[in-house]
């Protein structure tokens, strides 16, 4: 069988995508069943010299944009260059084995469509309106839209160059998100033999914005789809603007692939109130996996200590417990909903004598220097301390700034920082960050590690630190949570994951109320989730060796039931083999 990824992702890791490709590729089951990987994506940029196009230790067999078009791949891929005009890549990278710090090969193939043949591509835009609603014209000036709508024609024939339909066995078209739906339509139009498209549902962008951009985010829309279900409406019906975001046809087009994934429970629901017609259809449930590794307790209590240890440099105490949340800081992870359950642990910690320290790990502006980073710790107290602008607040994350002064002018028991910057060693955060310090350390050393988020489809990050004994508190709208109860069987799971409810009302409102939701009444909610679940995470926070050695122990149980290996073997397998028997 040969798998095809049709993804941004197609070079390097930028996001959740990239994660679960490197998580079904590290597996062995997938290793025995997938003859070739091949990962198809547009070129992003065009100024990385040859020796960097496909991302570090990628080889390059043919590229028209280097001079590198030796025989027989020029006769192969300069035809298709011509008819579409575009230019193509193609090579192999490694793709990181997270479970085994190892690597596995997959074929890329890369087309640069920032020049096509309009004409050709304009046909091909008339069949997506004709035959699946997808009005290109409304979006043509937006290239997040543009370039996979390019991809498609040339895409799909240069997958036939490389052999991809000639192989002896059947060839899946992987359509990662909307990215991934106009090569898979345009499968669909060629009726092409042996070959099956999948819409792999991450999320459903339709719901996303939605739930982002209202007042009352997730405890208003959730509450909506629930009535809306019963009621048998769809979104367009009750949230009309959704037509103008470009992704939306996209999502509905997924409809006419073979076999449709998706990554959480909540995204099937999501999907049939997208459209009428995924709720005629069989959507399996393919979960995401997370990492299930050993770790003893003399190695958890280094990496906490350390966790302390920066802690105490930073502030000048050394906190009882270490809180954490790594993820990029953007709306839909609802760090307010973090701070605001430290601000209720507050009178807790301080009445059993504790303190802690939270660290929220994560940038929307790219990676700053080293000499950038030791000049903001030593001029101001970088990252307590913050200041506008660039290399420190910029691109979105002023707001998180105000936001973490503020809760540390208020409070002394429970501190908070910041880290705007990605790593964790004293490279990349600075001098007072322990000399030994690893990534690692900041997933195995944390006692809590939040996930309060208002859109999560699934959520991986929430729960990494699970095998390595912590804590997890997720939100009970994150597709992880549907897993974490299936993977638990008859077994609870409180004494490892923490579900908070931002959700349920307190009485029913109707539809209308609900759309209507202010800040100020959802806030209302989240106060009373928030000290609920302060209560709950005090009482439950380990307080002696053999209560940590026993949390690593059943982390680490549930967490095996929820790997990679267990995932592709009893989820993503089977969904594709029936897919394609289909």
């Amino acid at each position: 069988m040969i798998v095809v990824h049709v993804t941004h992702e197609a070079v390097e890791k930028i996001g959740g995508i990239g994660a679960v490709i490197e998580g079904l590729m590290g597996t062995e089951s997938y290793a025995a069943r997938v003859s070739r990987t091949v990962l198809l994506g547009p070129l992003l940029n065009t100024d990385r010299p040859a020796t960097q196009r496909l991302g570090p230790g990628g080889k390059v067999i043919y590229s028209s944009l280097d001079g590198i078009c030796e025989s027989p791949w020029r006769q192969k891929f300069q035809p298709i260059e011509r008819t579409y005009d575009v230019g193509i890549i193609y090579g192999t990278r490694e793709v990181d084995d997270a479970l085994n710090s190892a690597s596995v090969e997959a074929e890329v193939v890369l087309v640069d469509v920032f020049h096509v043949n309009r004409d050709r591509l304009n046909l091909f835009k008339a069949d997506l309106y004709k035959k699946f609603a997808v009005p290109s014209e409304e979006f043509e000036g937006i290239w997040e839209y543009e370039q996979y709508v390019r991809l498609a024609e040339p895409g799909l024939e240069a997958l036939k160059a490389i052999g991809c339909d000639d192989d002896g066995g059947p060839m899946v078209i992987l359509a990662h998100e909307y990215m991934g739906i106009p090569t898979a339509l345009k499968a669909v139009l060629r009726n092409l033999p042996d070959t099956c498209t999948v819409f792999y549902a991450h999320e459903v962008a339709s719901v996303r914005s939605i739930v982002e951009k209202t007042p009352g985010h997730d405890t208003m829309f959730f509450n909506v789809l629930s009535q809306a279900a019963e009621q048998g409406q769809t979104l367009e019906e009750l949230f009309p603007a959704v037509c103008d975001n470009f992704k939306h046809p996209l999502v509905k087009a997924g409809r006419y692939c073979d076999a449709v994934f998706a990554v959480g429970d909540s995204i099937v629901s999501e999907l049939r109130f997208v459209d009428r017609h995924f709720r005629r259809m069989d959507i399996d449930l393919v979960y995401n996996g997370i990492p299930a590794e050993k770790i003893s307790l003399e190695a958890k209590l280094t990496a906490r200590s350390r966790m302390q240890q920066y802690a105490s440099n930073l502030f000048g105490i050394r906190p009882t417990w270490v809180f954490t949340h790594v993820a990029r800081p953007v709306l839909s992870k609802g760090i307010w909903r973090d701070l605001g359950v430290l601000h209720e642990m507050e009178p807790l910690l301080a009445e059993r004598g504790e303190t802690a320290v939270y660290f929220m790990l994560g940038t929307l502006a790219g990676q700053r220097r080293p000499k950038d980073i030791r000049q903001m710790e030593r001029v101001y107290g970088w990252p307590v301390n913050h200041e506008e602008s660039y290399p420190d607040l910029c691109g979105g994350e002023e707001g998180l700034g105000a936001m973490f002064a503020n809760f540390n002018r208020e409070h002394e028991a429970a501190r908070a920082v910041f880290i705007n910057q990605w790593g964790w060693n004293r490279d990349a955060c600075g001098l007072r960050v322990p000399e030994e310090m690893t990534f690692a350390d900041i997933r195995c050393g944390t006692d809590l590690e939040f996930g309060l988020s208002v859109y999560e489809p699934f959520g991986i990050s929430q729960l990494e630190p699970l095998c390595f004994g912590a804590l997890c508190a997720v939100s009970g709208v994150c597709g992880c949570m549907g897993f974490v109860k299936k993977a638990a069987g008859d077994d609870s799971c409180d004494d490892n994951v923490i579900e908070a409810d931002f959700v349920t009302l307190s009485k029913k409102m109707g539809v209308d109320k609900l759309q209507g939701m202010t800040i100020p009444q959802r806030e209302k909610i989240e106060s009373r989730e928030a000290r609920r679940l302060a209560r709950l995470i005090c009482r439950k926070l380990p307080r002696d060796e053999q209560a940590i050695a026993r949390r690593i122990q059943s982390g680490h149980n549930l967490a095996a039931r929820m790997s990679w290996e267990h995932v592709m073997r009893e989820y993503f397998l089977p969904s594709l083999e029936n897919a394609t028997a289909r």
